[in-house]
């Protein structure tokens, strides 16, 4: 299960990384919505944790740029931004699901792999 973190929060980000590594994940991480929206292009990721407020591309533009390309891998936003309308402006640029932070890893970990399953239904 091949997992793309874009997150420029380096201290999350690679903690997430440990963590899903620990679970049997392939984590990649990005650390700009630059290079994270290059990596998700090429990458075929069975899912994408997006934070939002990323440097030079913001994860909302990565989003619709992904979608607008046709890449339909699951993505999960993470983000510090919890009010709703940020909630469904993420969902309605294309995101699967939604996650504030402070989290738990139990949770993310879980809703991850029910995205990923339900990618693989036919």
């Amino acid at each position: 299960m091949n997992v793309l973190v874009v997150d420029d929060e380096r201290r999350m980000a690679r903690a997430i990384q440990r963590g899903l590594a620990a679970e049997g994940f392939a984590v990649q991480v990005a650390y700009d919505g630059e290079d994270g929206l290059h990596l998700a292009r090429e990458g075929g990721f069975d899912v994408i944790v997006l934070d939002i407020m990323l440097p030079k591309i913001n994860g909302y533009e990565v989003c619709r740029r992904l979608r607008a390309e046709g890449v339909w891998s699951p993505i999960l936003m993470l983000s510090a931004k919890d009010g709703e309308y940020d909630q469904a402006d993420g969902l309605d640029l294309g995101a699967d699901d939604y996650l504030t932070k402070p989290f738990s890893f139990v949770v993310l970990v879980a809703r991850l792999r029910a995205l990923m399953r339900r990618a693989a239904e036919p």
